[in-house]
Parts: structure tokens; sequence; C-alpha cells
């Protein structure tokens, strides 16, 4: 249970970024012992791996940032992702020394399946909502929004791995979160419409 805990909430993480759990997960692993990734999955702490891990991390803290390549970023990202949240799913439910049980372990697609449809759903409701944020405020709540998602998926991934029992109250937040900035967006742009409409309407007369 801990471990699909500490599985869900790093997915959750990567489907906001894929590479903040990813280099998470690899630093831990290679400089301390409270992850021991499975032979299968030691690639993950490899010197190229971390390399490649933090290239990409820093590419994607630069694009998520910029009003209309993040979409663009988004739609890239959204085969990277949901496989990014299977792939740490399941090396971190397969290091047995997380809860001692090694069902998962002994089952990895389990771990890559719920990775891959977690990350997937977080992913959606970031690739929703951006668009309507970028409208809304013309493009200057991008860096904002992006860089609270990347303090959400750091501190995710913290909480998965050292505080697991969390992870539960953490994705119910990150989902009222997701749902609530899209609402008010909507909201905003709905006001807008309604206030322009008047000078439409003269403009025709």
């Amino acid at each position: 249970m801990i471990a699909a805990l500490t599985g869900m909430g790093l997915s959750a993480a990567a489907g906001l970024n894929a590479y903040i759990p990813f280099m998470i997960v690899a630093l831990i692993a290679r400089f301390t012992d409270v992850i021991t990734l499975p032979s299968s999955f030691s690639w993950i702490e490899s010197p190229w791996a971390i390399a490649v891990g933090g290239l990409l991390l820093l590419t994607e803290l630069v694009l998520d940032k910029i009003p209309a390549i993040d979409t663009i970023n988004d739609a890239i990202q959204t085969f990277i992702r949901p496989s990014m949240g299977g792939l740490i799913f399941a090396a971190t439910t397969a290091a047995e020394d997380i809860d001692k049980s090694t069902w998962m372990g002994d089952n990895p697609w389990v771990g890559v399946v719920l990775g891959i449809v977690v990350s997937g759903l977080v992913h959606s409701g970031k690739m929703a909502a951006r668009p309507a944020i970028n409208a809304g405020t013309l493009g200057a709540g991008a860096p904002v929004v992006s860089t609270a998602e990347d303090g959400a998926s750091l501190g995710l991934s913290l909480v998965a791995i050292f505080i697991p029992i969390l992870v539960i109250f953490a994705l119910i937040g990150l989902a009222w979160l997701l749902v609530w900035m899209w609402l008010k967006v909507r909201k905003w742009k709905k006001r807008r419409l309604e206030g322009s409409g008047p000078d439409r309407h003269t403009e025709r007369l």
C-alpha cells in the first residue's frame, strides 16, 4: 500500500513536470539508501541518465513558461509525461525497501498502467487549464502558473517518497486546484465577453 501511494504521488508529479520526479528518484537512489532500485531500473541512477534528465528538466522549465510555446510543449509532453509516470511508478514500487512487499515488484505491469493513468489524468487537467489561463491573462499567467506547477511537482515528489500517507490528501488538493483554476479563468472570460457584447452591437449599428 505504501509503495502504491509513493508511485501514485510520483506519477501525479510527472503529470505536471515529467522530469522533476525522475530527477528526484534518480538522485535519491544514487546518493542515499532511501530508495534501492532493482537491477532492471538501475539505469535511472546512472550518471548519463541523470545528465540527460537534468538537461531535459532545464529545457522544460524554460519552455513551459513561454505563452503559446507552453501549449505546444504540452502537446509534445502528452506522450512523455504519462510514459514517465508509468516508468517512475513501476521503478519505485519495485523497490522492495519501500514497504517490504514483493507483490508490486512481481507484477510491474500494474505499476506501469497505474502510473500512466494517474499521470495522464493530471497532464490532461494541466493541458485543459493552461490555454484558458493564457487567454484569460493575455499570457501573463503562464510563468506564474508554470512556477506553481513546478513547485507542486517538487513538493508532491518529496511527499510521495518521505511521507507517502499524505499523497491521498495531496492528490485531492491538486485535483481541486486544477479545477478551480480552470473554472476561475472560464468565469473571467465569460465576464469579459459579456462586457464587450454591447460594444460590438453598437459598432454594427
